[in-house]
């Protein structure tokens, strides 16, 4: 999508082994659109050359604030005002000690102290050893730099080179990319709880076997990480999906109907935004089977009987704390025909301001799709995309009808 198109990234390497992951952040970072000047210290270049960042950058890479191909012999004034963003990762203890104190002298915490710091943000993804990165002195140097105005991206946890598993290590290069593109996006829903339901539900019919539906939950999950860019604190209640959870969304995964209500309910109530994606079974077996029901041979067939599962979005449209106007529901209908005749029934009939509508049938399991947006006021199109791309405009449109929804 080139997310990132338009974007210079000053890319700073300091000494740590996870260097050997900066030379596909930078190929990530291109392949959205930004450019990309790589900065690296003396102890970076003991981990991976300048020869390799240079060919995955397109562009000579800088070392020395002594460096005289600059015309005025200031690299660290020039590199600095050329940037939307300066990234360093990796960022050991020492560039954190470093940073903390002020220091300038060698060029990437030279030219970090130059930035202007209103318009140049400072992006740091630390890494480093476990017992490293919990010991005080580094806490105390982490509160400092934020406090200095820099942002500190979370690390991960897991196997650490030196051979011990904890926190410290540098987070994924595709997990830096989606920290660097929300850290660029609007924050449209700066403030507000958004509650998101993704996925089918799976109502077993008995320990093997259960009815359930296509839904990938991509549209969701998709509006999730839309949502927690856009600033948002995001709750994911998920069906039985296997997808990877947007960063910084808080999931919460469920089988039945039964289950996503449970789920939904307690926490619609303090949530400011609620999202029904999730594609819910709209009956379950009225009776579970505890054992598997075989084939006997007879030739008979086992009768099922059915009852309706609740409507997750009408409890929550017709809660107190949607009628007062302290929640904004937002409803999904899958259809396979008449798409804007059932959408507008169904919003009337939910009880919600905005209803989204879809062809299930042409988008489940896809990644892209096409949405009709259903109001009062009438419809409107969003035409075929990326799930991805009509996440964010989505989000867009229910961020605009928020301080109509307030008054």
């Amino acid at each position: 999508m080139n997310e990132l198109a338009g974007k210079h990234i000053v890319l700073g390497l300091s000494g740590g082994v996870a260097c050997y992951k900066s030379a596909e952040l930078c190929r990530a970072l291109i392949r959205e659109g930004a450019t990309v000047q790589v900065v690296m210290t003396d102890a970076a270049a003991q981990f991976i050359t300048p020869v390799t960042m240079q060919a995955l950058s397109g562009r000579p890479v800088y070392g020395s604030q002594w460096d005289a191909r600059a015309a005025n012999n200031m690299p660290h004034i020039n590199l600095s005002r050329e940037a939307d963003a300066i990234l360093i990762a990796p960022c050991s203890a020492d560039f954190f000690a470093r940073l903390a104190q002020g220091r300038a002298d060698e060029l990437l915490s030279l030219l970090c102290l130059a930035r202007p710091q209103e318009r140049v943000p400072l992006l740091l993804a630390p890494a480093m050893n476990r017992e490293m990165w919990a010991h005080p002195a580094t806490q105390r140097n982490l509160g400092q730099v934020v406090q200095d105005g820099a942002t500190v991206l979370a690390v991960g946890h897991g196997d650490q080179a030196c051979g011990e598993t904890g926190d410290g290590r540098m987070l994924e290069p595709v997990e830096l990319l989606e920290e660097v593109i929300a850290f660029f996006a609007p924050k449209l829903l700066a403030g507000q709880k958004v509650l998101v339901t993704a996925g089918p539900t799976f109502e077993a019919i008995d320990p093997v076997r259960g009815i359930t539906n296509h839904s990938s939950g991509k549209m969701g999950f998709a509006i999730a990480r839309a949502a927690r860019e856009a600033g948002a604190e995001v709750t994911l209640v998920a069906g039985p999906v296997h997808l990877a959870t947007p960063r910084g969304v808080h999931r919460i995964n469920v089988q039945s109907a039964q289950e996503m209500l449970a789920a939904v309910v307690p926490r619609a109530q303090q949530a400011t935004v609620f999202i029904a994606t999730a594609a819910v079974a709209d009956w379950r077996p009225a009776i579970a089977s505890e054992q598997k029901i075989k084939k006997d041979g007879s030739g008979q067939t086992p009768v099922l009987g059915f009852v309706e599962n609740p409507d997750i979005l009408a409890a929550v449209a017709q809660s107190q704390h949607a009628l007062v106007g302290d929640l904004f529901c937002v409803g999904f209908a899958a259809e396979s025909h008449d798409l804007l005749q059932h959408a507008q029934a169904k919003r009337v009939r939910k009880g919600v301001p905005l209803l989204v509508g879809n062809i299930g049938p042409a988008t489940f399991g896809q990644d892209d799709n096409a949405l009709l947006l259903v109001d009062a006021q009438g419809h409107r199109e969003l035409p075929h995309a990326s799930k991805r791309a009509l996440a964010q405009q989505l989000i867009a449109e229910i961020a605009g009808r928020l301080p109509a929804m307030q008054t």
